[in-house]
Formats: structure tokens, C-alpha cells, sequence
């Protein structure tokens, strides 16, 4: 496993002198944080979204005559749908196309029908996608030096690529995701920009179902879903 003391040693034209952080404990899953291009997506229910800082807790089971998500998505208007999918993706274009397929009779159909798009996404739709990801952000309570090394990793990062880094940390546990964002930052900005772009696509549709699925399966105390900021 990286590890911090490592992971931030970049190629020699692009080198900073990055403070190694101790170890952070980050607290469950979150990695990435995002604002929709829609600002904050309308939920499903009557209910709002969750605070932010519970975004990131384990899905938990919904009580047996709670309303099902994926029946409630499916019925829903398409602007209320069309802003929670861009909660999980910034292509307006892959929003209206994941939308228009309703009704889909498992969340497996949405979550194909969303990669399929995913896929399919123009260079346009891409960028506009990626325009909409933000900087990781690290939690509350994590060292001043690990929110330093980062800031100056990922300032690197978007000077040589013009987006924010993006990465699905779904497989890995929670206190190993500052170390494999740093890493992630290190080794992909030896990328060529073309290759980089590949990468970061094929992260964003990872990050993209992950975040769908987390939508569809995840309710708050008060009934409303939770918008996902990471895969997890």
C-alpha cells in the first residue's frame, strides 16, 4: 500500500514541495466532493437530502413499507429526475438519455442503461462532465498538513490537465483513501493528456454507477435519499 510518505514525490517539472502528512483516519467512505451543475438534486420524495456530512455512511435497509426508490424514480418528472442524475454525472445529454429509458425494472437495467451512456458520451459531453467534479475534499478532523499536500497535489493536477482529478476508491477501505488519492495524483500525471483523459472517463463511470446506485439504495433518518459524493 502507498503510503503518505511516498505517494507525493511528483516528476521533476512539475515537483512542489508538498508537507508529507501523518496519517489521517478518514471517517467512512468519502473521497470526492461535487456541486451538480444543477446545484442540489431534487430528491424523490417529499423529504430533503440529508446533511452533507452523512452523505457518506453505509446505505442502510429501508423499512419494509417504505417506498421503493427505483419505483419512485421511474414515475418521477423528468426535471426532478434529470437533477438527481446530475448529481451523479455532469452531462446534461447522459442525464436526458438515462432518464428518457424509464421505466427500468431493476436497478442491474439502470445501472447498464447508465454505463451504456456513459460510453457513448461525446468529447463535449465529456468535458462538460468533468467540469462539473471538484476537488477532493478531505473530512473534518483530518491534519492541516494532509489538506496542504493535497491542495498543492491537485492545483498540479488541474494546471496540466484543466479538470479535477477524479477517482473511484469503491474497492479500498476508508483510511486508505488520502494515500490513494495522493498516489493516484502522483503516478496519472505521467499521463500524456490524451491517455489521462481516457482514465479519468473510465473513473468517472465508475464514480457515475457507484454514485447511481448509492441513490437508488440509500435513505436518511428522515426519508430522503442521499446524494452521493463518492463511490462506496
Amino acid at each position: 500500500m502507498l503510503t503518505l510518505g511516498n505517494v507525493v514525490s511528483l516528476p521533476s517539472h512539475l515537483s512542489r514541495d508538498f508537507p508529507i502528512p501523518p496519517p489521517a483516519v478518514l471517517y467512512e467512505e468519502p473521497t470526492l466532493s461535487r456541486e451538480s451543475a444543477s446545484g442540489t438534486p431534487q430528491t424523490f420524495g417529499a423529504t430533503a437530502a440529508i446533511p452533507a456530512q452523512h452523505r457518506d455512511r453505509p446505505p442502510t435497509a429501508r423499512e419494509p413499507d417504505a417506498p421503493d426508490p427505483l419505483a419512485l424514480f421511474n414515475v418521477a418528472p423528468d426535471d426532478t429526475t434529470e437533477a438527481s442524475l446530475l448529481a451523479c454525472c455532469g452531462s446534461r445529454r447522459w442525464a436526458r438519455r438515462v432518464a428518457a429509458h424509464r421505466p427500468y425494472p431493476t436497478l442491474d437495467a439502470l445501472l447498464a442503461a447508465a454505463d451504456e451512456a456513459g460510453y457513448d458520451l461525446s468529447g463535449a459531453d465529456l468535458d462538460e462532465a468533468l467540469a462539473d467534479e471538484a476537488a477532493p475534499v478531505l473530512p473534518p478532523g483530518t491534519p492541516t498538513s494532509a489538506h496542504t499536500a493535497l491542495r498543492a497535489a491537485h492545483d498540479v493536477y488541474e494546471e496540466r490537465f484543466g479538470h479535477a482529478f477524479v477517482v473511484c476508491l469503491s474497492a479500498h477501505r476508508p483510511d486508505e483513501h488520502l494515500d490513494q488519492i495522493l498516489g493516484g495524483i502522483r503516478s496519472r500525471l505521467g499521463n500524456e493528456p490524451e491517455e489521462e483523459r481516457a482514465v479519468a472517463a473510465d473513473e468517472l463511470r465508475r464514480l457515475t454507477r457507484a454514485r447511481l446506485a448509492r441513490l437508488m439504495t440509500d435513505e436518511s433518518d428522515s426519508g430522503g435519499f442521499d446524494r452521493p459524493s463518492v463511490a462506496v
